[in-house]
């Protein structure tokens, strides 16, 4: 796989850590206790989330497909492997934290990485994913349209019915509330937190501040109007069972 098709396949990772990133760990650090614990990112890409949770933890973990992605994760923090999201090399147990960050939309089974994360979860532990919601107006991974592939921000391709998507973008999923829930069906424990959250427009921020931080303030109100539903990503904070 060359790198345009592992770009469009598992989709790229942030490369710099913003204030959008930051927003995600202090929303994380609401529902989940950090220091010290024992932490996955499942799906790591260049570590930086690993690297950031490591100022609250010693035993910090991370992995990714990517061998490149893991080579590259490896300047900046030590404890990253290769690795697929369903086929974790952890023991049952092993983790007090496993974060799953806009990972799921790209693996070849949702529900088995899923049940690979709550596997390796110790009793009490907590899942934190962060997936793309289906109702956003614009499909931030690009399309396929007649034979080739686009990049970019493609609008009103997730209202599509899903026929029609998926032949659009086969590479990439998104997710209603109903059919995120529906990935911990069977699992021991519940969902104790879900919403969704609008972008942080950090691109837009470096390049166009004032506009960039008006537009930052106006989605980040919306979060607490019915119009969450049209935000970026859906949040869900799982806490396994302690039985």
């Amino acid at each position: 796989m060359d790198a345009d098709e592992q770009a469009i396949t598992l989709g790229h990772p942030s490369y710099v850590w913003r204030d959008g990133q930051e927003r995600r760990v202090q929303l994380i650090r609401r529902h989940v206790h950090l220091e010290g614990a024992r932490i996955l990112d499942a799906g790591c890409g260049l570590g930086l989330y690993v690297h950031r949770f490591a100022e609250y933890s010693a035993r910090v973990f991370g992995i990714d497909i990517d061998l490149a992605k893991i080579a590259s994760a490896r300047e900046r923090c030590c404890r990253v492997t290769v690795a697929s999201a369903e086929r974790l090399p952890f023991c049952d147990g092993a983790f007090d934290v496993v974060l799953s960050h806009e990972v799921l939309e790209h693996v070849a089974d949702d529900r088995l990485a899923v049940a690979e994360a709550h596997r390796v979860l110790g009793p009490g532990g907590h899942l934190i994913v962060f997936v793309p919601n289906r109702h956003y107006p614009f499909e931030t991974h690009g399309c396929y349209w007649r034979g080739r592939y686009v990049f970019g921000n493609i609008p009103l391709v997730n209202y599509l019915p899903d026929r029609w998507r998926n032949r659009l973008c086969p590479h990439v999923r998104a997710y209603t509330r109903d059919g995120l829930r529906a990935l911990f069906d069977g699992l021991a424990g519940s969902i104790v937190a879900q919403q969704t959250m609008f972008a942080g427009y950090d691109n837009v921020i470096a390049r166009h501040p004032a506009l960039g931080r008006a537009l930052r303030r106006a989605s980040y109100a919306l979060e607490s109007t019915p119009l969450q539903a049209l935000g970026l990503s859906h949040l869900v904070v799982f806490r396994k069972s302690s039985g």
